[in-house]
């Protein structure tokens, strides 16, 4: 029997950094046709609830445990955001310049990339793209301030909640996460292609089409 180890050479794992944000507004069809992308993101905090166990008992003991849906939902930070976000954030421009408040606001799917590391290649290792569907934006604070002698820009953050989508053979799901050190380097190229654009334009696919993207 193999011995455990820990912390060894290259096994040191870690997660960073965000970047290559895109915004997909939902159309009628509840597709993402068009991908936009998002310039100063800041964070984005993935918070899931839900999946609490509930128990039952019966004969004087406890019988099964169930478990509760889980939800997904999510902050999204940014020192700015792009003007497709708008009507998503329940903005309409009446006319040039001049935007209308509360207003509808639209779903989204959403991409952004985080990078992996471990103690040899730094922050080199690779990445993470993270795939969200069926999002809503709830209104958020906006703090404006005065300038000081500690000048600072103001932030934006929006707390989203998500509709799961359909995918074949599992529940539906709100996040797909790729990993760009096990996926087929082929596929996940043409995948990025898809979300980030090319000769197409970039758009967001579905559960199942990511499936059928990234199966070799």
């Amino acid at each position: 029997m193999t011995a455990l180890t820990w912390d060894g050479t290259g096994v040191r794992f870690f997660e960073t950094g965000i970047d290559k944000g895109v915004i997909y507004p939902m159309d009628g069809s509840g597709d993402y046709p068009l991908g936009v992308a998002w310039n100063g993101l800041i964070s984005v905090s993935e918070s899931p609830s839900g999946a609490e166990p509930s128990a039952l008992y019966a004969d004087n003991i406890k019988y099964l445990t169930l478990m509760s849906v889980e939800e997904f939902a999510a902050t999204i930070e940014a020192f700015t955001y792009p003007p497709e976000f708008g009507l998503l954030d329940g903005s309409v421009a009446a006319i040039a310049g001049v935007l209308l408040g509360q207003q509808p606001r639209g779903k989204f799917g959403m991409v952004y990339r985080t990078r992996l590391g471990n103690d040899v290649a730094g922050d080199s290792l690779g990445y993470k793209l993270h795939l969200l569907y069926g999002l809503l934006a709830a209104p958020s604070e906006k703090g404006y301030q005065t300038v000081s002698d500690s000048p600072e820009a103001i932030t934006f953050s929006w707390e989203v909640n998500s509709t799961p989508a359909a995918v074949s053979g599992e529940q539906p799901v709100s996040v797909i996460t790729i990993d760009s050190t096990l996926a087929t380097p082929t596929e996940l190229a043409l995948l990025e292609l898809q979300l980030f654009g090319d000769v197409g334009d970039p758009n967001l696919p579905s559960p199942d089409e990511v499936i059928t993207i990234m199966t070799p």
